[in-house]
């Protein structure tokens, strides 16, 4: 190691010139000279260099008078001296004043470099230790940090599975949103016929944030509403909207891959610090809750202002839709109902059919209508009958879970068996009515909050967790015709299944990536 700053203070100028020339410049040393103790003393405080060279007979003033100087001002600078007059008196007294090492006159360019060596390996050392505390330290200030943000987030989690007053929840999530960013102030704005208007929201000397129904034309919000994509923005991007924030940060609600809305965060003080890319993902985590929120509360406020005919139809909806178990115990005990969740390892199963976008532009409405119709009708049925829950259909996809409302015994395998299956329906019906279409699968398994959410007049049974969201990417990540799992899977099922390894997957929103299979067949259980 090399690159330091050497200090050489001698009165002889030829032994200056040796030292520099012949001995650090050639060895990739710094250097700095001075021709009496004085000037080398003041070339030391202004320059901090990491080793003094220093001779002992100076005028002005004597290597010991600048050892003890250095000392006073509590300056612990590696010192070499350099004497004609060696002596153990010398060494004794040198040393107690803090030199590490020091060369006798006339000394060789071996001899000087090994005592720079000796006394420079102490610094290095002194110096990696620093580093390495300030790195734990900092790594210790940032485990904490995450910390608290899951906390937070975990909190808003089991909020979103009890309550479906958006007046009580917005707030909760705007609050959230300002903890987790270290933010001064925080909106959430909702569209609501066409127009946006904030919903909560916490600004200037408000203690907590609060309600509010305001329509509102923030530039930056606007903007995401129509990118549907997340924007750290500054004051000029602002233009001329009122106490617009010195630096702001902006994330979209979407639902069913519409924007719904936006939450936002901002600081207003010049001195506050810019908002980065974490904080927009953990902005991005927070609307994810919002938005299944925002979607309960208006599925339950559908239900309750709905008549007696509406509300037979979505009975007849529920039936045909939703497994045979969760209507039973609905049917057999609804005064054991109640609103809430709680923690059930689950094995989720989302489906989705690939190629629809393509085939449906080059057919007709009629046509695509009857497709989707084959397609859902064939997995709701194939779900039902391995005895999963037919959590929610979406667009052209599903959602499934198993070991829930009732325990199951091997939920995992039969999970991946379901998946199978559809996939060898998909086939089938191709060949008889050429669609050309097949599924896309993701199955994960994992704990999650799961139970019925709503009110005394409308529930939605449903689960809420990080198991479902991987299950979600793996399915986006899974080829026509293929499912994806996780390690979790292939561990917990053993080795009924095969799978081929296809490496880690980076997973939106989280840190740590999952280890992805491919399902390659089952067999069956024992």
């Amino acid at each position: 190691m090399s690159g330091e700053l050497i200090l050489v203070v001698d009165d002889g100028e030829e032994n200056r010139e040796f030292v520099v020339e012949y001995i650090l410049e050639p060895n990739g040393y710094r250097s700095l000279v001075a021709r009496d103790g004085r000037e080398g003393l003041q070339s030391a405080i202004d320059n901090r260099p990491d080793l003094i060279l220093l001779d002992l007979q100076m005028p002005r003033m004597n290597g010991r008078e600048v050892l003890q100087a250095l000392a006073e001002r509590g300056m612990d600078i590696p010192v070499v001296l350099m004497t004609f007059h060696g002596s153990e008196e010398i060494a004794i007294e040198v040393y107690r004043l803090g030199v590490k090492d020091y060369v006798k006159k006339p000394y060789s360019v071996d001899e000087m470099l090994n005592a720079i060596e000796r006394s420079l390996g102490e610094a290095r050392l002194r110096k990696e230790k620093d580093a390495l505390v300030d790195r734990m330290i900092q790594a210790n200030r940032e485990l904490q940090q995450r910390v608290q943000e899951l906390n937070i987030l975990y909190r808003i989690g089991k909020t979103v599975t009890s309550t479906v007053e958006l007046n009580d929840l917005l707030p909760q999530i705007v609050d959230a949103a300002i903890q987790v960013t270290g933010a001064e102030e925080g909106s959430i704005f909702l569209l609501e016929d066409d127009k946006l208007i904030c919903r909560a929201e916490k600004r200037g000397s408000m203690a907590r944030p609060e309600t509010t129904h305001r329509e509102s034309n923030d530039p930056a919000a606007l903007h995401v509403i129509h990118s549907g994509k997340e924007i750290i923005a500054r004051q000029d991007q602002f233009g001329d909207y009122p106490n617009s924030p010195h630096s702001a940060a902006y994330a979209p609600l979407l639902m069913r891959n519409h924007v719904i809305g936006v939450l936002g965060v901002g600081n207003h003080t010049p001195s506050s610090d810019t908002f980065h890319k974490n904080d927009v993902a953990l902005l991005s985590a927070l609307t994810d809750y919002a938005a299944i929120a925002v979607d309960n509360s208006r599925n339950f406020i559908a239900i309750r202002e709905a008549g007696n005919q509406e509300k037979e139809q979505i009975r007849g909806t529920f039936e045909r839709f939703v497994a045979p178990t969760i209507v039973e115990k609905v049917l057999a005990n609804p005064d054991d109902l109640e609103v809430g969740g709680s923690r059930t390892e689950i094995t989720v199963l989302f489906a989705d059919i690939r190629g629809y976008t393509a085939w449906s532009e080059k057919e007709s409405p009629e046509r695509v209508v009857e497709m989707l119709n084959d397609y859902l009708s064939l997995a709701a049925e194939l779900v039902m009958a391995w005895e999963g829950t037919l959590d929610k259909f979406f667009g052209d996809g599903l959602m499934a879970i198993f070991n829930a409302p009732e325990p199951q015994a091997h939920h995992s395998h039969r999970a991946v068996d379901a998946a199978l299956a559809l996939l060898k329906a998909a086939e089938d019906m191709n060949r008889q009515k050429g669609y050309g279409l097949s599924y896309s699968v993701g199955v994960n398994v994992g704990e999650a909050v799961v139970g019925y959410i709503g009110t005394d007049r409308a529930l939605n049974y449903t689960a809420i967790g990080d198991v479902i969201n991987i299950a979600k990417r793996l399915q986006e990540r899974a080829a026509p015709g293929q499912i994806l799992t996780t390690d979790k899977v292939i561990h917990k099922i053993g080795g009924l299944v095969h799978g081929q390894k296809l490496g880690d997957m980076k997973i939106r929103n989280r840190q740590n990536s999952v280890s992805v299979y491919k399902v390659k067949g089952l067999d069956p259980l024992p």
